[in-house]
């Protein structure tokens, strides 16, 4: 149930697979595994950035909660009036 357009689109590929392969240029896969080694330590370097920055922030936010202690009422500003001396 194929159309004429897919039969001939296969065709095609079929007949350029077959054909003569183009030259590749020498160097090619030394080039291609250098730059793949280069971008995973680059992305190995950005995660354990993010990681460490996020490991900083959360620390950062730790000491914060324990000196502020912002779970508690703040004090009153205004003292009670001292009745009955």
């Amino acid at each position: 149930m194929r159309d004429g357009g897919q039969d001939r689109k296969a065709a095609e590929v079929r007949r350029m697979l077959e054909g003569p392969h183009p030259p590749v240029p020498a160097g090619l896969a030394d080039r291609a595994a250098r730059r793949g080694a280069r971008l995973l330590r680059v992305r190995r370097g950005v995660r354990r950035t993010a990681w460490w920055l996020a490991g900083t922030v959360f620390a950062a936010f730790l000491m914060w909660a324990g000196v502020e202690q912002p779970w508690l009422p703040e004090p009153a500003e205004v003292t009670p009036p001292l009745e009955g001396w």
